[in-house]
């Protein structure tokens, strides 16, 4: 249900919908958009804004949101590495599996340098296009 919620705030023109909105739209009840919307908001994909003059709520996708997503996804890897690290410090770098957990290790470094590095490109992409500059590949 939570992917259906979600599809519907990022196919609406404005990027966000009321609960009436999604439940008619939808054809699901108050309760599975509750539900659905309680879990975006705890994966933070989606937010929560009051509209102006009303009591109701507005559904939206967050601003930049896989932009965010994956800068959260840095930060998993971040520890992965270290805890493999700490295994293979743990099991001894020279044995079998202590290699095996080093080289994890390296892969997850690896990775983090590699996505830190299309992040800058990304930003350095969006801030070009809202200037008007032509968008490299």
């Amino acid at each position: 249900m939570a992917s259906r919620v979600f599809a519907a705030l990022l196919a609406s023109d404005t990027g966000s919908l009321t609960s009436a909105d999604l439940a008619e739209q939808l054809r699901i009840s108050p309760a599975a958009v509750s539900g659905a919307i309680r879990y975006l908001s705890q994966v933070h994909m989606v937010g929560r804004e009051r509209e102006p003059g009303s009591r109701r709520d507005r559904y939206q996708v967050h601003t930049e949101l896989w932009y965010e997503t994956i800068t959260r996804r840095d930060q998993v890897l971040s520890r992965w590495e270290q805890t493999l690290r700490d295994g293979a410090d743990a099991l001894g770098r020279h044995t079998p599996a202590g290699e095996r957990m080093a080289e994890t290790a390296d892969f997850f470094e690896y990775l983090q340098g590699e996505m830190l590095a299309i992040m800058d490109r990304w930003r350095e992409r969006q801030i070009a296009r809202r200037e008007g500059r032509a968008v490299a590949g």
